[in-house]
């Protein structure tokens, strides 16, 4: 089983997020944060835009991945409802993420806007397997 849940918080959105693998949970955790944005059930999979992405640690892959998906988005106002992560791989000291998200351009007479996401935060999170589950928490800054 996977999917995404809201938090509630006085001032920010808390995404938590899980999946049976770690690439399902943060494909969820990129979910979540367009759910934020717009209604993820409008938008199609027109584009798709890939990643390779790199960090020191989970949780700086984690922030490192939806970062990069914000810039597209503040830079190429594409907004995604799909994902697909075709690995999270350790080497030596450094975590690697290969994946596609799918979506397009946002469209005012299509799309929803919800609440324009400022940044990722470490605030609050956390990765964590338990009982053959991945579990997930992050803060949109908004």
């Amino acid at each position: 089983m996977r999917g995404y849940q809201f938090i509630e918080h006085t001032a920010d959105v808390i995404v938590e997020a899980w999946g049976p693998t770690i690439e399902e949970a943060f494909e969820e955790a990129a979910k979540g944060m367009y759910e934020v944005m717009t209604d993820i059930s409008l938008v199609s999979k027109s584009e798709k835009l890939c990643l390779d992405v790199d960090g020191i640690d989970l949780e700086n892959l984690l922030y490192r991945w939806l970062e990069n998906l914000l810039i597209a988005t503040d830079s190429k106002n594409l907004v995604f409802s799909d994902f697909k992560i075709e690995a999270i791989e350790k080497d030596k000291n450094t975590y690697r993420l290969r994946g596609c998200a799918y979506g397009e351009k946002f469209d005012r007479n299509k799309h929803r806007s919800k609440t324009s996401v400022k940044g990722v935060t470490y605030h609050q999170m956390r990765i964590c397997e338990e009982g053959g589950e991945w579990k997930l928490r992050y803060t949109l800054d908004i």
